[in-house]
């Protein structure tokens, strides 16, 4: 019997809680090919070896697709593909979005339609940045607060919600069967 994913999954939580691990699992769980969706660019030698150690963990099976800025459109293109896809992060996406001066309420809403549309499997993988304390600066504000709105708001899409805590799933919302 295969495992079934809800359309939608958000597996949200803090810096090396597991949410990458746990939302990998839950892809791996259904037969390949995987879609990976790196979001994140390795723009200095740190972020290099977070990405090399991802590559790793993940071993065979995945097709990788980079993609820093047009997240909704390649979602657009697998949006009949029933083959499983994983997000990660959507926070280093919504960081390339900003840094790159784009519309972050337009980008938001093409993400949040291209998600509605798919048929899914999806899995997205994002940081909740808002329990911590205000940030000391402007732009460190307002990213904390737009991820605060891209996570309300695909969160409300999503059939199954899952907070990590200390590599444990707490689950916020859940699919019915």
């Amino acid at each position: 019997m295969t495992l079934q994913l809800p359309r939608l999954t958000l597996v949200l939580g803090g810096a090396r809680s597991g949410k990458s691990r746990y939302a990998e699992g839950l892809v791996t769980a259904l037969p390949t090919p995987w879609i990976y969706v790196a979001t994140g660019e390795a723009r200095d030698e740190e972020m290099k070896e977070r990405i090399a150690h991802h590559v790793r963990r993940r071993g065979p099976g995945w097709v990788t697709r980079e993609v820093p800025l047009d997240l909704a459109e390649v979602i657009q293109a697998h949006a009949a593909d029933p083959h499983p896809m994983l997000v990660d992060c959507l926070t280093l996406w919504l960081s390339n979005v900003m840094l790159s001066e784009r519309d972050v309420a337009a980008d938001r809403a093409r993400l949040l339609t291209a998600l509605d549309e798919a048929a899914g499997p999806i899995v997205l993988v994002s940081n909740e940045v808002g329990l911590g304390i205000v940030p000391d600066n402007a732009l460190a504000r307002a990213f904390r607060d737009e991820q605060g709105r891209l996570n309300a708001a695909v969160a409300a899409l999503a059939d199954t919600v899952v907070l990590m805590a200390a590599g444990l799933p707490l689950v916020l919302k859940q699919a019915k069967p």
